[in-house]
């Protein structure tokens, strides 16, 4: 029979814990309830703040009655435990009652505490806090004493009587054990005299520690008839001398027999501390044990991704258990899904495709894996990658599955972001170059099989780089978001629109018939486009440009499609802007000469192909020249003299007409200067501006550079701008206009009367003259409402003390008629065509000529 009667770990449970520790154990032991012991029955344990609960034993055989009895109400054991925990070493307990076996027992335990792993214990109250429970070793005493007197043949010696005691005396109190075995009495004895009996020996006694506390240990034997050991007892009364030897053999038998109890007695002690030591392993492993479980616990309750263990019962594989992750994930308490079935997780089963695969996993018992979409209590959805695996019990037979969930919401969403990125413009929103690629592709294969046109436009707004440069590229950003909404919303559901970059869009129109509906969508465009727009507190009226490809009439593929509405977008912009064209065959070869020139106008400028003309500006009153306005022109070394309106608007839309406009500028004042010092003096100078030099930040100090570069005075350079430019954004044209007049040059309004200047604003301009407009002077002497335009003007100008300049003038009927309504100047191809500078110096020293001759 064992010494040790079972190894328990008594577990350290408060009251806030002891339900759900309960419950827990339950898994394991259906019928588990905390107990105590109480006169003698076993019942559940009363309320207490803390205690201290057997939760395993071994062997569970015999042992089943101790499982899950509370030791805390326990004074003797409470002590001993208190020791044991302070010290951090094995404590033994006094006497107990033991529960094992049938009945009641006496017995002891000896604690040795478990504690936290890697917490500190350098001192008491270090150590008390970090106890988590203790191992118990029970010891059952009669078993205990009795296996040590049977190993070593006591059980059979007449008349021995061996008591043990749990503490350092023999009061009764203290027994816990008792042997005595009985020696028979013959009836020789009974009738001897008492000097045959032996001398009475004293009894032994010996003290012993065991795991911290005393122990007493008696042994004494009675007096034994010199017969019981010698059957010849009619001749004991032969010869003292041999009495003498018998008693002397006698006393050194009963001293063997004591001498041997003594020496069981220290054995048995040594092997108690072994049997110390085999426990303090015992207790070491088991604390291991503790600690990789407790790790492995901690593991999964600190996990970020959720955790899941269902029972393996088919066919609901009811959840047992959901680690706070799993909480944080999905926003479900556990309480909430434990005992639910672990497919109510997944949803609406028409959502989950991938579910099959883990519909076999589980009913093939093996390994499974699925990307899954699940959805939060509070009803959204989050993507997660869902790992299943068996996990199986002691008799190598499945008891669970275990469920690992990993929440990539965050990974599906970048993909699905860099998707939308990869087909759309960032900007806008609206679709890139790929996905328009992808839906023309599309639309093509759809009108093939409907027989319907699809068109293709082109849209490029009208003066967005005015935007960008007055205003900066962030309210231009700002405009094209807004323009991509009108877009959209001027369009139907089944048609795409597309942002290519910059301010250029273009948009499929599927499924177009000859009913006119198709012009008025294109209509609705150009209207939503124009309507007005406010940034930085200024309001802005936009046009656009659009071009018109049809299917199959124009081309046949996406990228052919594409590029025909590009053309004939540009042929609207030569048309003059805010208008719409449908490509045409001649359009290809305007195009192709575009090209030609964009890449030849690149390098026009290094080349010094371009070169200046002047057309005088002459004095209606006296007839001399006043001044000259400066016309560029460009000669090509191959298609000869390229006239303005073939190139000016090509060098705005390409950002040259910025250095071409600072070189005409510079070599006007230049030659001008050099007019001067050659006797001419008082000649004035006339420079066309552009819409794009006009709005560069820098023009007045690269005007005032110029003029000090050439040393030609300001009041001799007059800049003309047309109406329309200033009355774009009047504040900022009254801003440029300010700082050019504080230069002291001159400043003309080019083509007055054909823009929508109101006289409020004009009064505000800080300008010198107005140029009236050719197309008045043409119809002069034929146009009633013309002549009478032109009137008005000189009136106009002269009521605001401006000069005034009348261009186009090819009769003398147009010049008498002019000079008589007191218009300041004339000029046109009555007195000159534009001339280069050598022709137009001839026609100075002619003059010059004149003059002298008419005074002498």
């Amino acid at each position: 029979m064992l010494t040790i009667q079972a190894l328990s770990f008594q577990r350290l449970v408060t009251q806030a814990d002891r339900h759900n520790f309960e419950v827990e154990i339950r898994k394991r032991y259906p019928n588990f309830t905390i107990t105590e012991v109480a006169d003698g029955r076993q019942q559940p344990a009363a309320i207490r703040d803390r205690y201290n609960v057997v939760e395993y034993i071994e062997p569970s055989i015999g042992n089943e009655a101790a499982m899950g009895v509370d030791t805390s109400y326990n004074d003797d054991q409470a002590s001993a435990r208190t020791i044991s925990r302070e010290t951090g070493r094995p404590t033994s307990t006094g006497l107990l009652s033991l529960a094992q076996d049938k009945g009641w027992h006496t017995g002891f335990l000896i604690l040795a505490p478990v504690y936290w792993q890697g917490a500190p214990l350098d001192n008491a109250a270090m150590r008390v806090r970090a106890t988590i429970g203790e191992t118990a070793a029970v010891f059952r005493t009669d078993h205990l004493v009795g296996a040590m007197l049977h190993a070593h043949g006591f059980n059979d010696e007449p008349g021995m009587d061996i008591s043990l005691y749990a503490g350092s005396n023999n009061e009764i109190k203290n027994l816990a054990s008792r042997h005595t075995f009985p020696l028979e009495t013959s009836s020789d004895m009974k009738l001897a005299p008492g000097w045959l009996f032996y001398d009475n020996m004293e009894p032994l006694h010996e003290t012993f520690t065991l795991a911290g506390s005393s122990w007493h240990l008696e042994a004494t034997q009675e007096p034994v008839l010199f017969t019981v050991h010698n059957r010849g007892a009619l001749f004991v009364l032969i010869g003292g001398l041999l009495s003498s030897l018998l008693v002397s053999a006698y006393v050194f038998s009963l001293v063997s027999r004591i001498g041997k109890i003594e020496r069981e007695t220290k054995e048995r002690t040594a092997s108690l501390q072994f049997a110390n030591l085999r426990l303090s392993e015992d207790v070491a492993s088991r604390v291991r044990t503790e600690k990789s479980l407790r790790l492995r616990e901690r593991v999964i309750e600190v996990s970020a991704n959720a955790v899941i263990i269902c029972s393996a019962q088919a066919p609901d594989y009811p959840i047992e258990y959901v680690n706070p992750a799993f909480e944080r994930i999905t926003g479900f308490r556990a309480d909430e899904v434990v005992g639910h079935s672990l497919e109510s997780l997944q949803g609406s089963s028409q959502d989950q495709q991938n579910m099959r695969e883990i519909r076999e996993a589980l009913r093939e018992k093996r390994e499974g894996r699925a990307l899954l979409r699940n959805y939060r209590k509070d009803g959204t959805d989050y993507w997660n990658e869902l790992f299943i695996a068996p996990v199986l019990d002691e008799q190598a037979q499945l008891s669970h599955f275990v469920v690992a969930q990993y929440d990539i919401s965050a990974v599906m969403g970048y993909e699905a972001e860099m998707e939308f990125q990869a087909n759309h413009d960032v900007l806008t929103g609206l679709a890139n170059r790929n996905l328009l690629r992808e839906r023309l592709g599309e639309a093509i294969l759809s009108a093939d099989r409907s027989g319907n046109a699809l068109w293709v436009v082109f849209l490029d707004l009208d003066r967005f780089k005015f935007v960008n440069d007055t205003l900066g590229h962030e309210a231009g950003d700002v405009l094209l978001k807004v323009l991509a909404g009108r877009l959209q919303s001027a369009t139907h559901e089944a048609d795409t629109v597309a942002r290519l970059g910059g301010d250029e869009f273009v948009l499929i129109l599927p499924d177009q018939v000859d009913d006119g509906s198709g012009q008025q969508v294109l209509q609705r465009i150009m209207d939503s486009v124009a309507q007005p727009l406010t940034l930085q507190n200024h309001e802005f009226y936009l046009t656009c440009s659009m071009g018109v490809a049809k299917y199959p009439h124009d081309g046949n593929t996406a990228e052919s499609l594409i590029k025909l509405a590009d053309i004939a977008m540009y042929r609207a912009k030569e048309m003059g802007r805010s208008t719409s064209q449908f490509y045409t065959s001649d359009m290809i070869e305007r195009t192709l000469d575009r090209l030609s020139i964009e890449a030849d106008l690149r390098q026009a400028l290094d080349r010094n192909e371009f070169q200046i003309h002047y057309q005088p500006q002459i004095c209606a009153t006296h007839g001399h020249i006043v001044g000259m306005e400066v016309l560029l022109r460009w000669q090509h070394p191959v298609h000869g003299m390229i006239q303005p309106g073939r190139f000016i608007g090509l060098a705005e839309e390409m950002g040259l007409i910025i250095p071409i406009g600072a070189w005409v500028i510079r070599e006007a004042c230049k030659q001008t200067k050099a007019w001067q010092l050659a006797g001419f003096t008082n000649l004035r100078v006339a420079v066309n501006l552009s819409p794009r030099q006009f709005t560069q930040k820098a023009l007045a100090q690269s005007i005032a550079d110029i003029l000090q570069e050439t040393e030609l005075e300001p009041r001799f350079l007059e800049l003309e701008l047309t109406e329309s430019m200033v009355m774009k954004d009047v504040d900022s044209a009254i801003s440029i206009l300010g700082k050019l007049k504080e230069l002291g040059i001159h400043i003309a309004i080019d083509d007055f009367g054909t823009g929508y200047s109101s006289l409020s604003y004009l009064r505000r301009f800080p300008i010198d003259v107005l140029k009236i407009d050719q197309s008045f002077v043409n119809e002069l002497t034929v146009n009633a409402d013309a002549a009478n335009i032109v009137v008005a003007i000189i009136s106009l100008a002269h009521s605001l003390r401006l000069r005034v300049i009348a261009e186009g003038v090819e009769t003398i009927e147009q010049l008498t008629y002019l000079r008589d309504r007191g218009c300041d100047e004339v000029q046109g191809y009555f007195f000159s065509r534009p001339v280069a500078a050598s022709v137009f110096e001839s026609l100075l020293q002619q003059e010059s000529l004149l003059k002298n001759s008419a005074s002498h």
